[in-house]
């Protein structure tokens, strides 16, 4: 069943995807204005394109250790969204995927990590420390817009 989420389904700010989802659908919380957090079970494996994009409100969000894959725009223009905590296992962050997450501050890239697509953390102007592996493919114009005393760690 494919359900599209509304800002009438979010009670108090939050979200709780139930038990038993499997992906998070393309463009599934677009645009839930209402939307401050939202918790993911595990067994999610993949949050489709554009699923999170322009919930200006998200300010956070658990993603489980089964998600294997961040895919474009995910989070694109989660401006309230300060932390974000990636776990082991996501191997790819897609094309534009936390793009102008204006208030994003720091984040850790797991090992598990090989490739982050384009602009994935364009116009993080907040964005002071990214902590990454040293074998991640960066592709074009990863931190483009991002505070300009950001500190990149690559790390074994």
């Amino acid at each position: 069943m494919i359900k599209k989420i509304t800002n009438k389904d979010i009670i108090n700010g939050s979200f709780v995807i139930p038990d038993g989802v499997t992906k998070i659908g393309l463009r599934a919380f677009y645009g839930c204005s209402s939307l401050s957090s939202i918790i993911i079970p595990d067994g999610v494996t993949k949050i489709g394109l554009g699923a999170f994009s322009d919930c200006w409100r998200l300010e956070s969000i658990i993603i489980p250790k089964s998600v294997t894959e961040i895919v474009d725009y995910a989070f694109e223009r989660c401006s309230s969204l300060s932390s974000i905590i990636i776990p082991d296992g996501v191997t790819k962050i897609g094309l534009g995927a936390f793009s102008d997450c204006w208030r994003l501050e720091s984040i850790i890239i797991p090992k598990s990590v090989t490739e982050i697509g384009d602009y994935a953390f364009e116009g993080c102007r907040s964005l002071k420390k990214v902590s990454l592996p040293k074998k991640v493919k960066l592709s074009y114009s990863v931190f483009d817009g991002c505070h300009p005393d950001l500190e990149i760690i690559f790390r074994d």
